[in-house]
Protein backbone atom coordinates (compact mmCIF):
# COMPACT_ATOMS: atom_id res chain seq x y z
CA UNK A 1 0.00 0.00 0.00
CA UNK A 2 1.42 3.66 -0.80
CA UNK A 3 1.81 6.44 1.39
CA UNK A 4 -0.43 9.61 0.45
CA UNK A 5 -0.82 13.22 1.80
CA UNK A 6 -3.37 15.12 1.06
CA UNK A 7 -3.49 19.25 1.55
CA UNK A 8 -7.02 20.36 2.36
CA UNK A 9 -7.69 16.78 3.86
CA UNK A 10 -10.22 18.37 6.33
CA UNK A 11 -12.09 20.36 3.52
CA UNK A 12 -15.07 18.69 0.95
CA UNK A 13 -13.29 16.74 -1.30
CA UNK A 14 -9.96 16.32 0.95
CA UNK A 15 -11.70 14.43 2.73
CA UNK A 16 -14.03 12.77 0.79
CA UNK A 17 -10.54 11.13 -0.97
CA UNK A 18 -9.06 10.26 2.86
CA UNK A 19 -12.41 8.32 3.02
CA UNK A 20 -11.50 6.18 -0.55
CA UNK A 21 -8.02 5.81 0.45
CA UNK A 22 -8.44 4.45 3.99
CA UNK A 23 -11.24 1.90 2.60
CA UNK A 24 -8.80 1.14 0.35
CA UNK A 25 -6.14 0.28 2.95
CA UNK A 26 -3.80 2.81 2.13
CA UNK A 27 -1.97 5.08 4.46
CA UNK A 28 -3.43 8.37 4.76
CA UNK A 29 -1.77 11.55 6.28
CA UNK A 30 -3.04 15.34 5.91
CA UNK A 31 -2.50 18.75 6.36
CA UNK A 32 -5.53 21.35 6.39
CA UNK A 33 -5.33 24.86 8.39
CA UNK A 34 -8.52 24.64 9.08
CA UNK A 35 -9.58 28.22 7.50
CA UNK A 36 -12.14 26.50 5.55
CA UNK A 37 -11.88 22.74 6.45
CA UNK A 38 -13.77 21.03 9.24
CA UNK A 39 -12.60 18.44 11.11
CA UNK A 40 -16.52 16.53 11.32
CA UNK A 41 -15.35 15.57 7.83
CA UNK A 42 -12.70 13.33 9.34
CA UNK A 43 -14.54 11.90 12.30
CA UNK A 44 -15.47 8.42 11.72
CA UNK A 45 -11.86 8.00 10.35
CA UNK A 46 -10.08 10.14 12.78
CA UNK A 47 -8.07 7.63 14.24
CA UNK A 48 -7.18 5.84 10.78
CA UNK A 49 -5.26 9.16 9.37
CA UNK A 50 -2.04 10.93 10.63
CA UNK A 51 -3.30 14.48 10.49
CA UNK A 52 -1.48 17.55 11.19
CA UNK A 53 -3.10 21.33 11.57
CA UNK A 54 -0.54 22.84 9.29
CA UNK A 55 -0.55 25.87 6.74
CA UNK A 56 0.82 25.01 3.45
CA UNK A 57 3.31 28.46 4.19
CA UNK A 58 4.55 26.69 6.69
CA UNK A 59 8.03 25.85 4.83
CA UNK A 60 9.23 23.85 7.97
CA UNK A 61 6.18 22.22 8.73
CA UNK A 62 5.22 20.80 4.90
CA UNK A 63 8.76 20.11 4.61
CA UNK A 64 8.29 17.45 7.25
CA UNK A 65 4.85 16.28 5.90
CA UNK A 66 6.05 15.17 2.73
CA UNK A 67 8.68 12.85 4.26
CA UNK A 68 8.05 9.45 2.64
CA UNK A 69 5.46 10.17 1.08
CA UNK A 70 4.66 8.32 -2.23
CA UNK A 71 1.71 10.43 -3.95
CA UNK A 72 0.39 13.79 -3.37
CA UNK A 73 -3.35 14.75 -3.45
CA UNK A 74 -3.09 18.38 -3.61
CA UNK A 75 -6.92 19.99 -2.82
CA UNK A 76 -5.71 22.40 -0.45
CA UNK A 77 -6.83 26.05 -1.83
CA UNK A 78 -8.99 29.64 -0.88
CA UNK A 79 -11.31 27.39 -3.67
CA UNK A 80 -13.77 30.44 -4.42
CA UNK A 81 -14.07 33.52 -7.40
CA UNK A 82 -16.02 35.61 -5.14
CA UNK A 83 -13.23 35.45 -2.15
CA UNK A 84 -10.75 36.47 -4.91
CA UNK A 85 -12.12 39.14 -6.21
CA UNK A 86 -12.43 40.88 -2.09
CA UNK A 87 -9.38 39.94 -1.16
CA UNK A 88 -6.69 38.66 -4.22
CA UNK A 89 -3.42 39.23 -1.74
CA UNK A 90 -4.57 36.48 0.71
CA UNK A 91 -5.67 34.02 -2.23
CA UNK A 92 -3.01 34.54 -3.87
CA UNK A 93 -1.10 33.97 -0.81
CA UNK A 94 -2.50 30.30 -0.02
CA UNK A 95 -2.89 29.45 -3.73
CA UNK A 96 0.28 30.25 -4.83
CA UNK A 97 2.98 30.68 -2.28
CA UNK A 98 1.59 27.53 -0.74
CA UNK A 99 1.60 25.29 -3.55
CA UNK A 100 5.20 26.50 -4.42
CA UNK A 101 6.28 25.42 -0.99
CA UNK A 102 4.60 21.92 -1.45
CA UNK A 103 6.09 21.67 -4.66
CA UNK A 104 9.76 22.44 -3.23
CA UNK A 105 8.98 20.05 -0.28
CA UNK A 106 7.64 17.32 -2.96
CA UNK A 107 11.33 17.68 -5.27
CA UNK A 108 13.73 17.50 -2.30
CA UNK A 109 11.57 14.66 -0.42
CA UNK A 110 11.61 12.45 -3.31
CA UNK A 111 8.04 12.38 -3.72
CA UNK A 112 6.70 9.74 -7.03
CA UNK A 113 4.00 12.16 -7.71
CA UNK A 114 1.70 14.89 -7.59
CA UNK A 115 -1.89 15.44 -8.12
CA UNK A 116 -3.04 18.81 -8.27
CA UNK A 117 -6.66 20.32 -7.82
CA UNK A 118 -6.96 22.70 -11.23
CA UNK A 119 -9.81 24.54 -11.92
CA UNK A 120 -12.07 24.73 -15.35
CA UNK A 121 -11.91 28.92 -14.60
CA UNK A 122 -8.61 28.93 -16.62
CA UNK A 123 -10.51 28.70 -19.64
CA UNK A 124 -12.60 32.46 -18.63
CA UNK A 125 -15.26 33.13 -21.36
CA UNK A 126 -14.25 31.54 -24.08
CA UNK A 127 -17.29 30.76 -25.99
CA UNK A 128 -16.34 27.48 -27.77
CA UNK A 129 -17.96 24.57 -25.40
CA UNK A 130 -17.08 22.29 -24.55
CA UNK A 131 -13.94 23.18 -23.54
CA UNK A 132 -10.64 21.45 -24.25
CA UNK A 133 -7.57 21.00 -22.55
CA UNK A 134 -5.77 22.92 -25.64
CA UNK A 135 -7.59 25.92 -25.84
CA UNK A 136 -5.90 29.06 -24.80
CA UNK A 137 -6.47 30.06 -21.31
CA UNK A 138 -8.58 33.00 -20.47
CA UNK A 139 -8.76 33.72 -16.85
CA UNK A 140 -11.23 36.34 -15.70
CA UNK A 141 -10.41 36.36 -11.75
CA UNK A 142 -8.09 36.30 -9.38
CA UNK A 143 -8.97 32.94 -8.51
CA UNK A 144 -8.06 31.53 -12.00
CA UNK A 145 -5.06 33.14 -12.40
CA UNK A 146 -3.68 31.80 -9.49
CA UNK A 147 -4.94 28.03 -10.24
CA UNK A 148 -3.71 28.43 -13.44
CA UNK A 149 -0.32 30.29 -12.26
CA UNK A 150 0.09 26.44 -10.27
CA UNK A 151 -0.73 24.24 -13.13
CA UNK A 152 2.40 26.04 -14.77
CA UNK A 153 4.43 25.62 -11.91
CA UNK A 154 3.66 22.07 -11.52
CA UNK A 155 4.50 21.53 -15.29
CA UNK A 156 7.71 23.21 -14.67
CA UNK A 157 8.75 21.35 -11.89
CA UNK A 158 9.14 17.94 -13.78
CA UNK A 159 10.50 19.46 -16.68
CA UNK A 160 13.07 20.81 -14.44
CA UNK A 161 13.36 18.35 -11.37
CA UNK A 162 11.69 15.54 -12.80
CA UNK A 163 8.72 15.81 -10.39
CA UNK A 164 5.57 13.65 -11.97
CA UNK A 165 2.63 16.60 -12.01
CA UNK A 166 -1.10 15.85 -13.06
CA UNK A 167 -3.49 18.53 -13.39
CA UNK A 168 -7.16 18.15 -13.08
CA UNK A 169 -9.14 20.40 -14.13
CA UNK A 170 -12.36 20.63 -11.71
CA UNK A 171 -15.99 21.23 -13.37
CA UNK A 172 -18.08 22.49 -10.44
CA UNK A 173 -17.75 19.51 -8.07
CA UNK A 174 -20.50 19.22 -5.44
CA UNK A 175 -22.06 16.15 -3.07
CA UNK A 176 -21.91 15.59 0.70
CA UNK A 177 -19.49 17.61 2.96
CA UNK A 178 -19.32 20.67 1.14
CA UNK A 179 -19.90 23.30 3.55
CA UNK A 180 -23.24 24.71 2.99
CA UNK A 181 -23.25 27.84 5.29
CA UNK A 182 -20.88 30.20 3.36
CA UNK A 183 -20.87 33.01 0.88
CA UNK A 184 -18.46 31.51 -0.81
CA UNK A 185 -19.84 27.55 -1.22
CA UNK A 186 -21.09 26.16 -3.88
CA UNK A 187 -24.33 27.14 -5.82
CA UNK A 188 -25.73 23.42 -4.93
CA UNK A 189 -24.70 23.58 -1.55
CA UNK A 190 -25.96 27.16 -1.25
CA UNK A 191 -29.63 26.74 -2.29
CA UNK A 192 -29.68 23.28 -0.43
CA UNK A 193 -29.00 25.15 2.88
CA UNK A 194 -31.30 28.05 2.31
CA UNK A 195 -33.97 26.47 1.09
CA UNK A 196 -33.62 23.88 4.26
CA UNK A 197 -33.83 26.84 6.48
CA UNK A 198 -36.85 28.16 5.00
CA UNK A 199 -35.05 31.11 2.77
CA UNK A 200 -35.73 32.04 -0.87
CA UNK A 201 -31.88 31.58 -2.64
CA UNK A 202 -30.66 34.21 -4.67
CA UNK A 203 -29.61 33.06 -8.49
CA UNK A 204 -27.13 36.00 -10.08
CA UNK A 205 -27.68 36.47 -13.70
CA UNK A 206 -30.87 34.91 -15.36
CA UNK A 207 -30.57 31.28 -14.44
CA UNK A 208 -29.51 30.26 -17.91
CA UNK A 209 -26.12 30.21 -16.77
CA UNK A 210 -24.79 26.48 -17.23
CA UNK A 211 -21.99 24.34 -15.26
CA UNK A 212 -21.00 20.82 -16.27
CA UNK A 213 -21.76 19.66 -12.32
CA UNK A 214 -19.63 16.83 -11.37
CA UNK A 215 -20.60 14.24 -8.35
CA UNK A 216 -17.72 13.97 -5.76
CA UNK A 217 -17.61 10.66 -6.26
CA UNK A 218 -16.07 11.03 -10.09
CA UNK A 219 -13.56 13.35 -8.90
CA UNK A 220 -12.01 11.03 -6.22
CA UNK A 221 -12.08 8.34 -9.19
CA UNK A 222 -10.13 10.61 -11.53
CA UNK A 223 -7.47 11.55 -8.63
CA UNK A 224 -6.55 7.63 -8.11
CA UNK A 225 -6.29 7.20 -11.29
CA UNK A 226 -4.43 10.11 -12.14
CA UNK A 227 -1.34 8.39 -9.53
CA UNK A 228 -1.27 5.16 -10.91
CA UNK A 229 -1.88 6.28 -14.67
CA UNK A 230 1.52 6.23 -16.97
CA UNK A 231 4.09 8.54 -16.90
CA UNK A 232 4.32 9.07 -20.14
CA UNK A 233 0.58 9.42 -20.47
CA UNK A 234 -0.25 11.74 -17.69
CA UNK A 235 2.96 13.18 -16.20
CA UNK A 236 2.83 17.02 -17.02
CA UNK A 237 -0.19 16.77 -18.61
CA UNK A 238 -3.73 18.49 -17.87
CA UNK A 239 -6.99 16.56 -17.81
CA UNK A 240 -10.73 18.19 -17.97
CA UNK A 241 -12.67 16.43 -14.85
CA UNK A 242 -16.43 16.69 -15.50
CA UNK A 243 -19.26 15.13 -16.82
CA UNK A 244 -19.64 15.75 -20.67
CA UNK A 245 -23.17 17.35 -19.74
CA UNK A 246 -24.03 20.85 -18.72
CA UNK A 247 -27.60 22.01 -15.90
CA UNK A 248 -28.12 25.80 -16.02
CA UNK A 249 -28.83 27.36 -12.96
CA UNK A 250 -33.32 27.42 -13.07
CA UNK A 251 -33.10 23.57 -13.83
CA UNK A 252 -30.54 23.29 -10.48
CA UNK A 253 -33.00 25.20 -8.59
CA UNK A 254 -35.85 23.65 -9.46
CA UNK A 255 -34.54 19.70 -8.59
CA UNK A 256 -33.47 20.81 -5.34
CA UNK A 257 -37.04 22.95 -4.71
CA UNK A 258 -39.05 19.31 -5.79
CA UNK A 259 -36.41 17.49 -3.23
CA UNK A 260 -37.65 19.46 -0.49
CA UNK A 261 -40.70 20.38 -1.35
CA UNK A 262 -39.70 24.28 -1.79
CA UNK A 263 -42.42 26.20 -3.39
CA UNK A 264 -40.96 29.60 -3.67
CA UNK A 265 -39.68 31.27 -6.62
CA UNK A 266 -35.97 32.07 -7.15
CA UNK A 267 -35.12 35.92 -6.60
CA UNK A 268 -33.08 36.99 -9.34
CA UNK A 269 -30.13 39.50 -8.85
CA UNK A 270 -27.33 40.93 -11.12
CA UNK A 271 -24.36 38.88 -12.79
CA UNK A 272 -21.42 38.56 -10.11
CA UNK A 273 -17.81 40.21 -10.79
CA UNK A 274 -15.50 36.90 -12.40
CA UNK A 275 -18.41 34.77 -12.94
CA UNK A 276 -18.46 32.99 -16.33
CA UNK A 277 -21.40 32.21 -18.30
CA UNK A 278 -21.37 28.46 -19.57
CA UNK A 279 -19.14 25.88 -18.80
CA UNK A 280 -18.98 22.51 -19.91
CA UNK A 281 -16.15 19.93 -20.26
CA UNK A 282 -15.01 17.81 -23.74
CA UNK A 283 -13.58 14.64 -21.03
CA UNK A 284 -12.26 12.60 -23.70
CA UNK A 285 -8.91 13.22 -22.84
CA UNK A 286 -9.12 11.97 -19.09
CA UNK A 287 -11.45 9.03 -20.77
CA UNK A 288 -8.78 8.20 -23.29
CA UNK A 289 -5.53 8.64 -21.13
CA UNK A 290 -6.43 8.09 -17.70
CA UNK A 291 -9.38 5.65 -18.00
CA UNK A 292 -11.40 7.92 -16.35
CA UNK A 293 -15.56 7.52 -16.76
CA UNK A 294 -18.12 9.77 -14.32
CA UNK A 295 -20.04 6.70 -13.06
CA UNK A 296 -22.33 9.07 -11.13
CA UNK A 297 -24.23 11.41 -12.94
CA UNK A 298 -26.16 14.84 -12.18
CA UNK A 299 -29.41 13.82 -11.20
CA UNK A 300 -28.47 10.75 -9.22
CA UNK A 301 -25.61 12.72 -7.72
CA UNK A 302 -27.94 15.51 -6.64
CA UNK A 303 -30.80 13.40 -4.48
CA UNK A 304 -27.38 11.73 -2.88
CA UNK A 305 -25.96 15.33 -1.67
CA UNK A 306 -30.12 16.75 -0.93
CA UNK A 307 -30.25 13.45 1.86
CA UNK A 308 -26.59 14.03 2.79
CA UNK A 309 -27.56 17.67 4.01
CA UNK A 310 -31.26 16.94 5.21
CA UNK A 311 -29.69 13.72 7.46
CA UNK A 312 -27.09 16.44 8.84
CA UNK A 313 -29.72 19.19 9.78
CA UNK A 314 -31.69 16.45 11.80
CA UNK A 315 -28.13 15.20 13.74
CA UNK A 316 -27.76 18.74 14.61
CA UNK A 317 -31.37 19.32 15.65
CA UNK A 318 -31.34 16.27 17.48
CA UNK A 319 -27.93 17.31 19.10
CA UNK A 320 -29.57 20.51 20.08
CA UNK A 321 -32.78 19.37 21.81
CA UNK A 322 -30.07 17.40 24.24
CA UNK A 323 -27.58 20.18 25.00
Amino acid sequence: MARYLITGIAGFIGSTLAHALVEQGHEVHGIDNLSTGNLENLADIRQQINFQEMDLQDVAGVKSACEGVDFILHQGALASVPRSVKDPVTSHESNINGTLNLLVAAKDAGVRRIVYAASSSAYGDQPTQPKQEDMLPRPLSPYAVQKLTCEYYIQSFYRAYGLEGVCLRYFNIFGPRQAADSPYSGVIAQFTYKMMAGQTPTIFGDGLTSRDFNYVDNAVSANLLACTAPSEVATGRVFNIGTGKSHNLNEVYATIAEHLGFTAKPIYGPTREGDIQHSLADISRATAELGYSPKAHFHEGLKKTVAWYLEEKQKNEAAALKA
